[in-house]
């Protein structure tokens, strides 16, 4: 069925579908998780991923996405998105994006994490804590009826009422059989604006926010790497919500990432 936007919208099979495959990315998150620790390289965590992803009867979403040449793309620090795994290796107080893609069944999962890499400062902890809080807030927005723009609004003024810029060259987007589908949901916007959400939409929300205030960033030569433009550090997480009759459903989760995280007394 699609609405009309040409956007999909997904029967309960469907959506059922897209919570296996977004719940396999998060299982595929944690186990990463035990493994990100300074000294380990990022194409070592890619490796790992692949691998559970095939193990488990899927395929990776984003390799040979268009030509992106990993199972996962990992960006630490200033970088903000769709860093290509390689042989850096993670340092003591580095934070790093890790966001997974897997298809199975014919459909997409998709979901983001910002890690902490042994030890780092209390404003690193809280650009990581106010992002991760405004996926929580845009979620919260998400009912039939809202709009585009409510989820946006909600990212926005958390972000920068905490004194940080939200990214605004790259956005959320629907998903389904296709990693990107429409409607394309912005991290920044006015409330009561935008498409209208309906029962079936399913979208991936994920706020990217650079600590100070610059919300530039700059794209790089091989095609898929973004930094901010100051060097500035990046937060990034991510899930997979569905729009249902009874509000929002998040088919993906953090919940088996944070039980890695406490064993490492990390969260």
């Amino acid at each position: 069925m699609t609405s009309s936007h040409n956007i999909h919208l997904k029967s309960p099979e469907e959506i059922e579908l897209i919570r296996q495959s977004s719940i396999l990315v998060s299982d595929t998150l944690a186990h990463v998780a035990a493994h990100v620790k300074p000294g380990v390289k990022t194409v070592y965590l890619d490796k790992i991923a692949e691998e559970f992803i095939r193990d488990n009867g899927a395929i990776p979403g984003f390799l040979n996405y268009g030509g992106f040449p990993a199972t996962l793309c990992i960006s630490p620090n200033d970088q903000v998105v769709h860093g290509i795994p390689n042989s850096y290796e993670l340092k003591d107080g580095d934070i790093v994006s890790i966001d997974c893609g897997v298809l199975k069944n014919s459909y997409y999962g998709d979901s983001a994490y910002t890690f902490s890499v042994g030890e780092v400062g209390d404003s690193v902890k809280k650009l990581m804590n106010v992002t991760k809080d405004c996926l929580s807030r845009a979620i919260s927005q998400v009912r039939v009826g809202n709009r585009i723009g409510d989820i946006g609004a909600a990212v926005q003024l958390h972000a920068e009422s905490n004194g940080f810029a939200v990214v605004r060259d790259l956005v959320g987007h629907g998903l389904g059989r296709r990693l990107h589908e429409k409607p394309e949901v912005p991290n920044y916007g006015r409330q009561g604006t935008g498409i209208k959400l309906q029962e079936g939409m399913v979208i991936a929300i994920e706020p990217m926010i650079n600590a100070g205030n610059n919300h530039k960033v700059r794209f790089w030569d091989d095609g898929w790497t973004v930094t901010t433009v100051d060097g500035s550090l990046s937060a990034h997480y991510e899930h997979t919500v569905a729009v249902t009759k009874n509000g929002v459903e998040v088919l993906s989760s953090f919940e088996e990432i944070e039980k890695v995280l406490q064993k490492k007394n990390i969260f």
